[in-house]
């Protein structure tokens, strides 16, 4: 243990067992998220599965945990998850099995999945954080809050077109790969609240570096999920 903070996120599969081949599908696509995110430096060690419909990684530096939620969110569809972020110290060596590893950030990252399966009367909490810092959680929380009501309203339509966006990154050239105008592009873009995820990456960023300023690194300006 050096000292330095990092992000633990746990996370699991909402209503997994009405979900048919949940182990094949959640294998799948956590091997190519894993291939993904370990060659863009996202994460540091491999997701790995520690319960059935569960799994668990470290990211790479905390910045970079606004964008590993949404591309989790965008990479396991038609999978939904819950997510817990945890804030602190890690103990031992970072190597894989990620699960072999313990300490703070491990513990708050439990504590905030299970605030998530909680039982309320009018909300639901997709995305939880957990940190040494009670007023970091309280906004980090309520934005998530917000845009996870957002995200959870998107069509496979506008999903799609978010993929092909990110792949492209151009409007027109994204509408030609999907075989459609560029104005439904833009409107399903826009409908998608793909601009609010985008803000709301960016300003998690800031928060969390103004927050935890003991954190290292940082994300390369032209990525922008």
């Amino acid at each position: 243990m050096d000292g330095k903070l990092w992000g633990v996120l746990v996370a699991d599969v909402v209503d997994s067992g009405a979900t048919h081949d949940l182990r094949a599908q959640l294998g799948a696509k956590l091997r190519g998220a894993t291939v993904a995110h370990l060659e863009e430096r996202r994460i540091r060690l491999p997701y790995a599965v520690t319960a059935g419909d569960e799994f668990q990684t470290i990211a790479s530096e905390l910045c970079e945990i606004p964008g590993l939620v949404f591309e989790l969110r965008r990479r396991m569809r038609p999978l939904q998850l819950r997510i817990g972020i945890g804030v602190g110290l890690v103990f031992g060596r970072l190597r894989p099995p990620v699960n072999q590893l313990g300490g703070q950030a491990f513990e708050f990252a439990r504590t905030a999945i299970a605030e998530t399966k909680e039982r309320r009367a009018h909300t639901e909490w997709r995305t939880r954080f957990h940190s040494p810092k009670g007023d970091f959680d309280l906004v980090a929380n309520l934005i998530y809050g917000l845009h996870d009501a957002l995200v959870d309203s998107l069509s496979e339509k506008q999903w799609e077109t978010v993929d092909a966006y990110l792949a492209k990154k151009r409007v027109d050239l994204a509408a030609k790969a999907l075989g459609i105008n560029a104005s439904t592009a833009s409107r399903n873009l826009r409908r998608s609240h793909y601009w609010y995820s985008l803000e709301t990456i960016r300003s998690m960023k800031k928060i969390m570096e103004s927050s935890f300023p003991q954190m290292h690194g940082s994300v390369p300006k032209e990525r922008i999920a």
